[in-house]
């Protein structure tokens, strides 16, 4: 019932895991010149974990240009979705193990077929190569107090996911509904028909911000589960954030698709856009 969203560029190595972790159908945006599409077919032919699935979609777009179209690739991706919901994820995530089904018996609990519901899958992170998989929420506490494991962007972003409020889920037993704040980006599960991302982002920053200031405009509510989690696996940094980091025309670019983003915001949502422009003010 829910598709799973993956967007990926070079990290081939993350997809016969996924492949382990979620056996639910997948829909794959891949990001390629014609020489990595030649070597992808091979790898893919080659691996016994991809061609046992008859499950997966890959769904090429071919590159062109300087920056990361990042957004452009989700959309390909949701629009080759084939269930009735679909949950968005990023290559260098590893769901919980059974997510798949976790997620199909929450559609049913939480009315998701008549109401806006984005579903949140809390994020953590890891900086080993080498990580034992929790296999379930008292191992992931466990490896979390031990410092294995981080909340996702604990140490560089806190405010993107820090909406989720860690704290209560240690304890939850049932889902609970949170509030929109700035910079909240976390990784949910939608109906089909929910809103596509704003490609105007490429690269890095903002991309995911945005898509989730639209769900909150159009009054999606979103609610966390108790019992579901996905780890953020580590590799090196990407070509668009480095360039974030470094280059301040980058920065600057963004700043100003990002106030282009708020004015459109205020003209399709009018007074109910004001909070995005005072919380980004109070940023």
């Amino acid at each position: 019932m829910s598709q799973y969203l993956l967007f990926l560029s070079c990290r081939l190595q993350m997809l016969e895991a996924i492949c382990k972790h979620w056996e639910g159908p997948i829909s794959l945006a891949l990001y390629l010149s014609d020489a990595e599409a030649q070597q992808f077919l091979r790898y893919a032919q080659g691996s016994e974990v991809l061609m046992n699935r008859g499950n997966v979609g890959y769904h090429i777009v071919y590159k062109e240009g300087q920056f990361y179209p990042v957004n452009l690739l989700r959309n390909v991706a949701m629009q080759q979705v084939n269930t009735p919901y679909m949950f968005l994820s990023d290559i260098d995530f590893l769901p919980m193990y059974g997510l798949y089904e976790y997620l199909r018996k929450s559609v049913v609990q939480l009315e998701m077929a008549n109401t806006k519901k984005a579903l949140v899958v809390p994020a953590f992170e890891t900086l080993r190569y080498r990580l034992s998989f929790p296999k379930s929420k008292a191992e992931l506490l466990s490896q979390l107090d031990m410092g294995t494991l981080f909340t996702f962007r604990y140490h560089v972003w806190t405010k993107g996911h820090a909406p989720t409020n860690f704290a209560k889920w240690r304890t939850a037993t049932t889902p609970y509904r949170v509030l929109w704040e700035a910079d909240f980006e976390p990784y949910v599960m939608v109906r089909r028909d929910s809103p596509e991302y704003d490609r105007r982002f490429v690269g890095f920053g903002w991309n995911k911000v945005a898509h989730i200031m639209e769900l909150d405009a159009q009054e999606y509510e979103f609610v966390v589960l108790p019992n579901a989690y996905m780890i953020h696996m580590p590799h090196a940094p990407s070509f668009d954030i480095t360039k974030f980091r470094s280059n301040k025309q980058y920065r600057a670019c963004l700043k100003t698709l990002k106030e282009e983003f708020q004015q459109n915001m205020s003209r399709r949502f009018g007074f109910a856009a004001l909070k995005y422009m005072t919380a980004e003010n109070n940023t």
